[in-house]
């Protein structure tokens, strides 16, 4: 889901000394929260998410410029010959500064900064067994020749990172990050159907909100990360989910917590939960469960449960997974605690296993947490 797209105008948490031109306001994860995803009124004039639609390909691979908010996000769990298991992360956000601004810009010239877009990138790696994550960012204006996105052939770029399709079909992608601390290179081919989240596609979070969202839930994955002092060969799953909105976020909620879990009987699992001022159960905690075959189960909040289990500082890094219609509950715990993204905007974004209550490892995916 990469929620997480709070950030352009107003941060979530710590705002980091390297970002010092960077004015985010408010006070905290929820003031960020809140200012940016969950403030209908900042949002007059933008599209929005109001009733489900049929996704149309490759059309709805690009960009969304109606919408206030967008978000392109990648996860992968991966391992390299000698076992030594990673993550990885890749988020494009899109922020549109104001409405009506939907055509695109010119490739050049004083025009093509006249886009009334800011694109922020996020990428990270997980090292699970010396227990490391590294993570770098880029914010900028959105101009063609530093960030944007395009439908066909597909590119989600900024600053020279960018997620793209090799020629003119979608597949097989092509993720490429270079940092001066580590890079990326991944061949990506999805092996299962494209998930319309929620409604067909309309993702409540809320009564007055929601966000068309689409997932790609299972994505063989191969390439090399380079961490410095070593390159890894890898090869693992990855997901990859599409969102768009203007206004997901009510007064109502601190935050969420975010599951895209990889099950080794080739199901496929994701869930999320609000979470209410308030402390009470939300009606609109919503998730999929994606069978061998590509089959989707819509989840409602009644349908399963989410128990804290273990705390990290301020993070639930363990819990307890009851999903209805499964004989056994899972156990879903961080591969390692500090998985902290130290961006502009502050949240958790890391690996987890999934296990049985035998402490049987039986699948592994990625977790957000955001708001705390």
């Amino acid at each position: 889901m990469a929620l997480a797209c709070a950030a352009f105008s107003a941060g979530c948490n710590d705002v980091p000394d390297r970002h010092p031109g960077v004015e985010l306001g408010g006070s905290g994860g929820l003031g960020g929260l809140r200012a940016t995803v969950g403030n209908a009124a900042a949002g007059e004039g933008f599209a929005k998410a109001e009733r489900p639609i049929e996704f149309v390909f490759p059309r709805d691979h690009g960009p969304h410029p109606a919408f206030r908010s967008e978000w392109w996000y990648l996860t992968a769990v991966l391992t390299d010959s000698e076992h030594r298991e990673f993550g990885v992360q890749f988020t494009l956000f899109r922020q549109g500064l104001e409405p009506g601004l939907n055509e695109p810009a010119p490739l050049d010239g004083a025009a093509a900064w006249r886009s009334g877009q800011i694109f922020m990138g996020h990428a990270a790696i997980s090292d699970v067994a010396a227990r490391r994550h590294w993570e770098d960012e880029r914010l900028v204006r959105g101009h063609p020749a530093l960030a944007g996105a395009r439908a066909k052939p597909f590119k989600a770029h900024i600053e020279g990172w960018q997620l793209a399709s090799a020629g003119e079909p979608f597949w097989p992608l092509r993720l490429q990050v270079a940092t001066h601390r580590f890079a990326i290179d991944l061949t990506l081919a999805g092996t299962k159907p494209i998930v319309a989240q929620g409604e067909r596609g309309l993702s409540r979070k809320g009564p007055d909100n929601a966000s068309y969202y689409y997932s790609i839930p299972r994505i063989d994955a191969h390439g090399s990360l380079d961490m410095g002092d070593a390159t890894h060969v890898v090869r693992g799953v990855a997901w990859l989910d599409r969102e768009w909105s203007t206004s997901v976020l009510a007064a109502e909620y601190a935050g969420w917590d975010w599951f895209a879990l990889h099950l080794d009987d080739d199901r496929d699992l994701m869930l999320y939960r609000l979470r209410r001022l308030d402390g009470q159960p939300d009606d609109y905690n919503s998730g999929a469960l994606i069978d061998a075959e590509g089959r989707v189960r819509i989840l409602s909040a009644a349908d399963f449960s989410l128990t804290v289990e273990g705390v990290w500082r301020t993070w639930p890094v363990a819990w307890r997974l009851t999903l209805h219609g499964e004989q056994r509950p899972f156990a879903i715990r961080a591969a390692f605690e500090d998985q902290v993204m130290a961006t502009a905007v502050r949240y958790w974004e890391g690996v987890v296993y999934v296990g049985d209550d035998d402490g049987n490892r039986i699948g592994a995916g990625y977790m957000e947490l955001t708001g705390y």
